[in-house]
């Protein structure tokens, strides 16, 4: 790989509204992206409107500065024309690129444009390179890549699939991979699919294991991971090959996104400078002041469980700044672990976040009852809140207290982007040329773009009596360029008059602020790309095949569930187990029953994890349930190189996040024989779909328990074991059974895969079993009914009722009371029109 200049590097920052859009232009950024609307996955950030679009790409064009639009969200299959007109808008707008999650809105950018650029977002969930090869013939420049990827494993996957890399640095963390996340919906309706998370992972839970409560004392926040900072990770990142650093918080202030784009800014500055990138403490410090859950470097130092969720408080805390020692009659004594001074804003944590904490401002500090001017940087403080603001009596020794609020810093970080002065200046180089009687000449070059503008004066040169123009006249006049984003450039004016020559000063300020004027529409003229007209339903199949016998297939969790189902008449079986090694006992089940197995794919796929594909292929199963593009790519490879080999079915399964017909079609393009919709989708939006596409090719899951969060980090290597990570865990879900029991009682089961990867499923089951007879009108064939913790005997029960209920023997209002299950389909139910 070749060494990264500073060129090569982009600091992007994130910006809800207009006040973060000027603060990251301020302090350094070089490029910006933003949402519009409802396209993207803030839908609770201002947001700004399309009509903005030109505005906004003017503002950071003038500037040098990039803008990408985030579009990181499902699109349904009746939103697809308003996603067009978004795309338009940007197409004429001359955004820079737009960041998309949902592959058939990429299919359909790109049959607008063929030049238009796009980057994959986080959502597409990309973490290895067979899933970046995936995007290529699509012509995606670049992919963020999952947050869990470690920097081992990104400079793996920029050295094989050579794609520029974007790689989150700052900012909040899903505990969940992106794009795999559902539990939002299923409990609040509101997706994170769709940019609505509700955040699901911040609230507390009780640890279930075997069935019984385990103690954590202070511990509830089992699923809320502190935030990311990787400040002191940026030699690394760059040495990995990132070129892209992306910082976290549409939802955050302009004075956060100043703080934390100035501070990148500086490391990585100082890193081409000396190779050195280290921050000081008092720009971590800072950091900390803005937004913080307690700092951690997330994945990119590797897997550890223990640094990455602390447990005890979900939302931002600020800068530590001690434990109460002594309580005073107005205040409380501390051992200042930093700095604090009068204004502060604090609070005292005791370690119960469902209460209400005490906090307010710092009204006083002194050091054994004489007062401190200034701020007080260390030693033991006397702290004495606003005579109103702290109620003592709650106030313990031993509680925490933590500065949540600077105003000092907060002005210094509005002041950077609240001032009438341009942010940023670009050098330019003046050529000037003059012959008597003819107009005085001049040609400016913006020496940033290569912009050349020609400007020339009103009135003629005539000859100069006394003071004839020389150099260090024009470089006085044309160099007057305060107040605008240029300077002239040192050594860069060049003179050329023949003879002693002169025009009335005014001539030439009107020169310069034509030149000036003329270079800033060059840089706010939107970038060019090709435009075609679309019809996003002419891609749609004119003759629908006539709807064949309905097909029953069941995925099982363990072997007693396959020994089950071989017993029964479904037409396939899934294995999908928690240890690999169970696979050829469910292969061996199967063959001997005379019934067609499948073995599912892990949902992630990471750099070096082929080999379990490899192992899947190897004991020949009749299909494949094919769960991330990693594994599409493989198998599809797989097939192209063995041409006459008998090669399992592949079925795509929900977390390919299909929602609309253009994905759909894109995966069976791709070689997929069959694809399952996503469980975004309420019953409406699978109507709606299922009208549009081939559903000959369609498999839908009519029964189960919503696997909600998909996550890297292991609850059972955290709170059952000493260990930090799967090489020293001791392996306690082999032995055990956790569950995480929320707010209401419910206990959700957490399952591990072979990747050490934990699934936290719904604890109720839910049936779609209402909707059979729309689905097979519509076309549908095949329907899969999934189990997780279920018995023989159970299983036996369910697929029985399924298989009558196709046959119409019974209603499928029948079939989720007597099962007691909830009564939808995907996340939320959503309303069938009849």
């Amino acid at each position: 790989m070749m060494k990264l200049q500073k060129s090569d590097i982009e600091l992007l920052a994130p910006a809800g509204d207009w006040d973060c859009l000027r603060a990251a232009v301020a302090n350094g950024a070089d490029a910006v992206f933003f949402g519009v609307e409802k396209f993207n996955a803030r839908a609770r950030a201002n947001n700004f409107l399309m009509d903005e679009l030109p505005d906004i790409m003017s503002f950071l064009h003038l500037y040098g500065v990039k803008g990408f639009l985030t579009f990181n969200i499902l699109v349904f299959e009746d939103e697809l024309n308003d996603a067009k007109k978004l795309i338009e808008a940007c197409i004429d707008a001359g955004v820079d690129a737009v960041i998309v999650q949902d592959l058939g809105l990429v299919k359909m950018i790109r049959d607008l444009s063929p030049d238009f650029p796009i980057h994959g977002s986080t959502q597409m969930t990309i973490t290895s390179p067979e899933a970046v090869e995936f995007t290529k013939p699509f012509d995606i420049e670049r992919v963020v890549l999952g947050r869990e990827n470690n920097l081992k494993q990104i400079k793996q996957i920029g050295d094989q699939a050579k794609l520029p890399m974007e790689v989150f640095v700052h900012g909040a963390l899903c505990v969940s991979y992106s794009g795999q996340c559902l539990t939002s919906e299923m409990w609040g309706g509101r997706s994170a699919n769709r940019g609505e998370c509700a955040q699901a992972c911040r609230l507390p839970y009780d640890l279930m294991v075997d069935g019984e409560q385990k103690p954590m004392g202070d511990i509830a926040y089992l699923l809320s991971p502190k935030d990311l900072a990787a400040l002191e990770l940026v030699p690394e990142l760059i040495e990995a090959g990132v070129t892209s650093f992306k910082i976290e918080g549409r939802l955050k202030s302009p004075e956060y996104v100043a703080n934390v784009v100035s501070k990148y800014r500086k490391a990585i500055d100082r890193y081409f400078e000396t190779g050195e990138a280290k921050p000081t403490k008092e720009e971590l410090r800072e950091l900390e002041q803005s937004f913080s859950r307690g700092f951690t470097y997330g994945f990119l130092k590797g897997t550890n469980n223990k640094q990455l969720v602390e447990g005890t408080y979900p939302k931002s805390r600020g800068v530590y700044l001690g434990r109460v020692k002594q309580i005073l009659r107005d205040g409380v004594v501390c051992e200042l672990e930093a700095p604090v001074k009068r204004g502060d804003g604090i609070c005292f944590d005791a370690g119960d976040p469902t209460r209400k904490e005490e906090g307010g401002r710092v009204y006083d500090i002194r050091r054994k009852g004489v007062k401190i001017e200034g701020e007080a940087p260390g030693g033991l403080i006397e702290i004495v809140a606003g005579r109103n603001d702290v109620n003592l009596s709650r106030v313990h020794v031993g509680d925490r207290i933590w500065k949540t609020n600077d105003p000092h810093l907060d002005k210094r970080l509005r002041q950077s982007f609240e001032t009438d002065k341009p942010y940023r200046t670009f050098p330019v180089a003046v050529r000037v040329t003059g012959t008597l009687g003819e107009p005085l000449k001049s040609r400016w070059t913006d020496l940033q773009t290569g912009h050349t503008v020609q400007v020339e004066s009103e009135l003629a040169l005539v000859q100069a009596e006394k003071r004839p123009m020389d150099a260090a006249l024009f470089e006085e006049q044309f160099g007057r360029l305060g107040g605008t984003i240029f300077e002239l450039a040192a050594d860069q004016l060049e003179v050329q008059l023949n003879g002693d020559l002169i025009v009335p000063m005014r001539e030439l300020n009107g020169m310069r602020r034509r030149a000036v004027e003329q270079l800033e529409a060059a840089r706010q003229r939107p970038r060019a790309y090709v435009k075609r007209g679309v019809d996003v339903l002419a891609d749609v199949p004119q003759k629908r095949a006539a709807a064949g016998e309905a097909r029953l297939t069941v995925l099982c969790r363990t072997l007693e569930q396959v020994q089950a189902a071989v017993e029964t008449d479904v037409d396939m079986i899934y294995a999908d187990f928690e240890f690999i090694k169970q696979f050829p006992a469910a292969i061996e089940a199967a063959r001997a029953a005379g019934k067609r197995i499948a073995l599912a794919t892990p949902r992630i796929h990471m750099p070096g994890e082929t080999g379990y594909f490899k192992n899947i292929t190897n004991l020949q199963p009749d299909a494949v349930l094919v769960r991330n593009t990693g594994a599409v790519y493989y198998y599809m490879k797989q097939r192209q190189e063995r041409l006459n080999d008998r090669h399992p079915e592949l079925i795509g399964d929900f977390s390919l996040n299909i929602a609309n017909h253009k994905t759909a079609a894109l995966f069976l393009e791709a070689g997929l024989d069959k694809v399952t919709p996503s469980y975004d989708l309420n019953i409406q939006q699978m109507v709606d779909l299922l009208e549009v596409a081939d559903t000959s090719k369609l498999e839908v899951v009519i029964h189960q328990h919503m696997p909600m969060f998909h996550t890297e980090h292991c609850v059972y290597c955290t709170f059952l074991s000493e260990g930090t990570d799967y090489t020293n865990c001791g392996r306690p879900c082999e032995d055990h059974r956790v569950s995480l029991q929320d707010r209401v009682g419910m206990s959700h089961p957490v399952r591990v895969d072979e990747g050490c990867r934990n699934t936290v499923y719904n604890a109720i089951e839910q049936s779609g079993a209402e909707y059979l007879r729309n689905f097979r009108e519509l076309g549908v064939t095949t329907f899969r009914v999934e189990f997780l913790e279920e018995s023989a005997d159970k299983v036996h029960e369910v697929i029985d009722l399924y298989q009558r209920a196709l046959q119409g023997e019974i209603s499928g209002t029948q079939v989720w009371k007597t099962l007691k299950a909830t009564n939808q389909l995907g996340v939320t139910r959503g309303q069938l029109i009849k």
